[in-house]
């Protein structure tokens, strides 16, 4: 009998007070080929956690990130981070420098706290 692979994290977008989902709209507007890359990223989290390098970091303050090279080898990122056994995506961006922009830090961060409330 066939084995299937159960998620051991389900990953959920963080959802707005007004409803908008601002991870799923940022994947909406980005090329077919990128949302699939992304999206196997998040599976590979979502089906084998704990993931280490080169596919998953944590970041500290409870965020962690989701790494993937997208086409013409650029970095995307989302930031998730554990709420109620669930990885919840905070915030996603393509990178311009090597570092994460300190406002790409703070605006997850004030995701993560708004949800732990």
């Amino acid at each position: 009998m066939p084995q299937f692979s159960r998620k051991i994290v389900p990953a959920a977008f963080y959802c707005t007070e007004t409803g908008s989902e601002p991870v799923r709209d940022w994947l909406k507007e980005l090329l077919p080929e990128d949302r699939r890359i992304i999206g196997a990223d998040v599976r590979t989290v979502e089906f084998g956690w704990p993931v280490g390098m080169p596919v998953c970091r944590p970041m500290g303050q409870g965020l962690f990130e989701v790494r993937s090279t997208i086409t013409g080898n650029r970095i995307a990122r989302i930031l998730f981070c554990f709420h109620e056994g669930t990885m919840l995506l905070l915030h996603g961006f393509v990178k311009k420098t090597g570092k994460v922009p300190a406002a790409d830090l703070a605006i997850a961060l004030k995701r993560r706290k708004e949800v732990e409330k």
